[in-house]
Parts: C-alpha cells; structure tokens; sequence
C-alpha cells in the first residue's frame, strides 16, 4: 500500500495537489476536518464525543481522533493507500498512527512536505482571502498565528519522520503541475510506479 502523510503549511498548496495525487495513485482521502465534521454533522457516538470536548474549547483526544480515522478507513477495505490530511500533528499522533496501520498490516510510506517561505505564504493567503473571502485568510495577525501555529506543531512531527527515514521536502513555489511533478518523482523513486500510478 502506499500511505502518505501530506503536509505543508497554511497556503502551501495541499488541498490541490492532495486532489491530483489521489486521482493518480486512486488513494483514499482522509483528512481529520473532514472526518470531524461529518461524524458531527451525522450525530455518531465518535461525533458526539468529539463535539463535547470541542465545545469547551479542549483539543479532541488522540484516541477519539484515532477512532474517527480508523472507521472511516475501514469504509474502504480494498484502498491501494490513504493520504492522510491534516493528521498526526504530534509525534503521539504518529505513533498512534504506526499502531493502526500495523493492524493492516501496512505502514506508512512516506511523508511529502511542501516548503515555502512565510513571505510567499502571507502572499497566498491574504490573495485568497480577497478571492474567497474566507475570514480566516484576510487578517494578517491571524494568518501569522496559523503559520506559527503550523511551525510549533509541525517541527517534532517531521523529526518523528525522519528519524525513520521517511521525510521528503518537496520545494512548493512553481506551478501546480511543476510541484505535482515533483511529487511524483519522489513517490516514484521510492515504488514501482506502474504498481500504483494510472496511466490511463
């Protein structure tokens, strides 16, 4: 299986080329945001849970975010890999990653980084604020915070990676399709590309 752990900060680009890789190598998506709010939106029992701690302003335990993943993964029992959006965000979660997919029998791959400068970011942001007039992309302060936020978080989770040897950096400032084409050059040189890749 191939189980990529996409990351990159706010602005960096993941949304559209987590949308190419999964169409290339026909992963399945599962990122966190997603799952959350539509265990939320669906009333589960895993939802609820979330929901309860989420309103007093708690961050959703590892073991609650895990049982999320681990449903929603099952609902795709013949996926040739996952790409995983916005989860682990700690080394904690990362483990409890590892121990998950152990239980399929499979690991993860690799973890594709998506590098670009903070100026460059604001840029992007406070660009797609003006287009889609998100809140969160117009106000320079809170689009520092994410990125600080982002930096904090990340800096222990890539060093989880590369302790395993599998943290990939991948330069995020071209085009969409130049910063496809390095992704897949780094999936490539580390699979057999026709055992995954469509090349329809």
């Amino acid at each position: 299986m191939l189980n990529i752990v996409l990351f990159g900060p706010p602005g960096a680009g993941k949304g559209t080329q987590s949308a190419k890789l999964i169409h290339a190598y026909q992963l399945v998506h599962l990122s966190t945001g997603d799952i959350f709010r539509a265990n939320i939106k669906g009333g589960t029992e895993l939802g609820t849970l979330a929901k309860s701690y989420m309103d007093q302003g708690q961050l959703v335990p590892d073991e609650v975010t895990i049982r999320m993943l681990e449903s929603e993964a099952n609902k795709s029992p013949d996926a040739k890999g996952y790409i995983f959006d916005g989860f682990p965000r700690t080394p904690a979660q990362a483990k409890a990653l590892d121990q998950f997919l152990a239980t399929k029998n499979t690991s993860i791959t690799m973890m594709l980084a998506l590098e670009v400068e903070e100026d460059e970011l604001r840029k992007r942001l406070l660009l797609r604020g003006k287009d889609s007039g998100r809140a969160d992309d117009i106000d320079p302060a809170v689009i520092q915070k994410r990125i600080d936020v982002y930096r904090n978080e990340t800096e222990p989770v890539r060093d989880f990676y590369q302790e395993q040897k599998k943290y990939f950096g991948i330069d995020g400032i071209g085009s969409v399709d130049e910063i496809f084409e390095r992704l897949c050059a780094v999936i490539n040189s580390e699979l057999s590309p026709d055992s995954y890749r469509d090349q329809n």
